[in-house]
């Protein structure tokens, strides 16, 4: 079973040791995190819930695994707004009888990503609770109005994806069927990385004019774009870049990549590669006036069909089980 609390914090601190002076001032161990902020910013707040049996399963994923991912899933939505992150906090709810074993190797899994990318954990909330539930809060940063917005997109501009779609989906359907998947065999489901590099890039060069990161589904995540832009979206299936055993379903349907999918003008030069990854472009983006329907995808053949989103949605009964 996990510690009595205060040792559990004393825990933490060790296992996390280590900050970035540039922006804590006090932490771990104080009532509340003192953090300095450099002025002509602005501040990026995101917070992702990873709770067992939803989000993981203890058969299925190792401790590093779900340590990793639950820090992955905010750093993901700070690389979506273009933004740096600073600082990290995590609350987490713990079963009486999880072995403390378990949680040393969450940490572990945990701080590995923590320190690649420079994110101190500067505080959180420790609870007993029926199941594991991590609540992660990541804040960033970003030069004011430079952030990447959902809203930003036009018509005429073309979409973007970096990496490849649907081999996190493929790795969870192989468990659902029983199979056994290893973290070596499937790196983009175990340990996904965030794509910080790629949208640094993109907003040092101004070239995104809309982003988000493909957490729901490629379906769902561009429908965002296109509600809140106010646009209509054509893709080319053709163009999709799926992974190795996945299928183009998967790819469009599947999510848990956290790839970035984005926008720009029809004129910018987008490179084949950023930071080392694939970008791909998919489609293209027009006025809701031309095209009735949110998403059309075009075939093989060149007919065009509607896109309805199928990716993740909580709390919707229809849905295909996922997790």
């Amino acid at each position: 079973m996990p510690q009595p609390e205060r040792k559990l914090i004393e825990r933490i601190q060790r296992l996390t040791r280590g900050r970035d002076g540039r922006f804590v001032g006090s932490g771990i161990g104080d009532d509340c995190a003192i953090l300095r902020f450099p002025p002509g910013h602005h501040l990026l707040v995101t917070t992702d819930l990873s709770i067992e049996d939803v989000h993981f399963r203890r058969k299925w994923h190792p401790a590093k695994s779900v340590g990793h991912r639950c820090l992955a899933r905010g750093l993901s939505d700070i690389a979506a707004m273009g933004g740096e992150p600073l600082v990290c906090f995590l609350s987490l709810g713990l079963p009486a009888r999880l072995p403390q074993t378990w949680v040393d190797e969450f940490f572990r899994g945990f701080q590995r990503l923590a320190r690649r990318f420079r994110v101190p954990l500067a505080g959180g909330d420790t609870s007993a609770a029926r199941k594991i539930t991590a609540d992660i809060v990541v804040a960033g940063q970003v030069l004011a109005g430079k952030a990447i917005l959902r809203s930003g997109a036009r018509a005429g501009d073309r979409i973007y994806v970096t990496g490849e779609l649907g081999a996190s989906a493929a790795a969870l359907k192989k468990l659902f069927a029983g199979k056994r998947v290893s973290p070596a065999s499937a790196r983009s489901h175990f340990f996904p990385e965030p794509r910080l590099a790629i949208a640094r890039q993109l907003r040092l060069k101004n070239l995104a004019t809309a982003m988000i990161d493909l957490s729901d589904g490629l379906s769902v995540d561009l429908a965002h774009i296109c509600q809140e832009s106010g646009v209509a979206a054509t893709i080319n299936a053709a163009a999709v870049p799926i992974a190795r055993g996945a299928g183009l379903e998967l790819a469009l349907h599947g999510g848990e990549d956290y790839e970035l999918l984005f926008t720009a003008k029809p004129r910018v030069r987008i490179p084949a590669r950023i930071a080392g990854a694939r970008i791909t472009q998919i489609g293209c983006v027009h006025s809701q006036k031309d095209y009735p329907a949110a998403i059309r995808i075009l075939d093989e053949n060149g007919k065009a069909r509607t896109l309805a989103p199928r990716g993740w949605e909580h709390f919707r009964k229809r849905i295909r089980k996922r997790r």
